[in-house]
This record gives C-alpha cells, structure tokens and sequence, in this order.
C-alpha cells in the first residue's frame, strides 16, 4: 500500500549528488523535504544537531558523507539510525554501494537500530563521470586515469538511483527489511564508457588504466589522508574485481520501467557543456 504524500523526510546530504536528486524527487512525489546539511545546522560529526533535524519527521534518507565502508560511517549511520527510532523516525533508507562488502557493517548497524529499514545499493553512478574529481582528466586534459582495468559495470543514472529511494520511503511496508540492488540497462567497461562520451562530444577522448595500489599512491600525493587511500586502494581492488558485471532488476521491479541508458545521460552531459574544455 503506498503511503500518501504529505508526509515530511529528512534528506541528508541534500546539496550532494544523491542527496539533491532524492530531494527533489521527493518534492515531485509530494512530500516535504526537511534537508540534512551543514547550512541547515545538521552535521554528521556534531550529535547534538542531529535531533533539531529528526524531529517530526516520517521517514529519512541516509548517505554518508564518507565512504559507506569506512569505520566512521558505520558508526555514524548507527547511532544516527537509533537516534531517529527514539523519537519515532522509524522509516529509514540507506543509500549503499551493491557488491562491496566493506559496505556490510554499515548495512547492518542500520538493522540493528531497530527501524523499518531498506538498503538502496547501486552501481557505478554514470554521474561520477559528470560529477566530481573524475571529470577535470577527461575536460582538460582527455583523458580519465583510473583503476577500473577492463571490468564491465552497469552504470546507473543517479535520478534512477533517487527515484527508487522515494518509492521506497513511499510505499508502506513494501519494501521494508529489503535491500534492492540497482543498475543501468547494460554493461560498459571503463574505457567504453569514455568512448560513448567522446562520442556525445565530438572529442578525442582516452581511458587509461592504472593499478589500484598507483592511484592510491596519486591520491596520497594529492594529500589524501592515509587512512582514506587504504580504504579506497581496497575498495577499488575488490569492487572493481567484477563482481558486479551483472545486471540488477531494482529499477525495473520498484518503478515498473527500463533504467536509464548511458548514452542518454552522456547526451544529455555533453550539451550541458560537462566536458567542454
């Protein structure tokens, strides 16, 4: 039973890139959306801000600033989890990563706060391509540098990725104690993916990859605290493995439609100027 709208959910994250789509598909959907961010007084590492942003709300979106592996976002999501059931936001859905297995301890500390939980895990967002620390290599300089070697992923449209998390803040009990498993249409290696983007933009553009272990040491260079390159370094080295060359149903089952394809949102990027020197 879908539940009606009028209902208030706190979107965390609400100026990132997941936390901005699942806002305003929320507000689409007709919900009022109470934003979970440092400019509205909400802040991951400061407890005490926590329940002025919880309060009176129906449901909540979660995604943690930081990696969804990593110790600090476990037990953030944890206590944040309890700390929403205690004053009744018992309807709670986290955003994480599909086949990462760093990512099952946050998983579970969500369970274990005893609330009317489900577990979004996507795939590859195509935004990260758009969006983010990868997008400088392929605007200035053509080139994306990165330890994705010849793995196939099925890239995900971030407002698919959104779309699913408002029907299932939305939908009763439909989807409660479930984890749904996202992706895009098909499968693109790393440098496919680059050639449908070179496609879109009329540009030369290349992929070159590098081992997992080089890019650590590139970000360690950059000034990447050594705590996040070892989570990262192990991270790409087990995600990237292809465990996830397969498709996943989310979409499809939750929103009764196909997923988003590459090429269209490459399209869609290109004549934003995304990629425009």
């Amino acid at each position: 039973m879908r539940q009606k709208t009028g209902m208030t959910v706190v979107v965390t994250g609400a100026s990132g890139r997941t936390g901005s789509r699942v806002a305003r598909a929320a507000q689409a959907a007709g919900l009022a959306v109470r934003a979970a961010s440092r400019a509205e007084g909400f802040d991951w590492a400061d407890r005490s801000t926590w329940a002025r942003t919880l309060q009176g709300a129906d449901a909540a979106y979660l995604v943690h600033p930081g990696d969804v592996g990593s110790a600090a976002a476990t037990r953030a999501v944890g206590l944040l989890a309890h700390e929403a059931v205690s004053l009744g936001v018992r309807r709670l859905v986290l955003l994480s990563a599909r086949g990462e297995v760093q990512a099952r301890p946050t998983e579970e500390a969500l369970r274990e706060s005893g609330a009317d939980w489900t577990v979004v895990r996507s795939a590859w967002f195509m935004q990260n391509f758009s969006e983010g620390p990868l997008v400088e290599g392929l605007r200035l300089g053509g080139e994306l540098v990165f330890p994705g070697g010849e793995v196939r992923e099925p890239f995900v449209d971030l407002r698919d990725v959104a779309d699913v998390v408002v029907a299932a803040l939305t939908a009763g009990d439909r989807y409660v104690g479930q984890g749904i498993d996202v992706s895009g249409p098909r499968l693109l290696t790393f440098g496919e993916a680059v050639a449908e983007i070179a496609k879109a933009t009329g540009r030369e553009l290349t992929y070159r990859p590098l081992p997992a272990a080089e890019y650590g040491a590139q970000l360690a260079a950059f000034g990447e605290p050594p705590e996040v390159v070892e989570l990262l370094v192990d991270v790409f080295e087990t995600l990237l493995d292809g465990r996830n060359a397969h498709l996943s149903d989310g979409v499809q089952r939750v929103l009764g439609r196909e997923p988003r394809d590459f090429a269209e949102f490459a399209a869609e990027a290109a004549a934003a100027g995304t990629w425009t020197p």
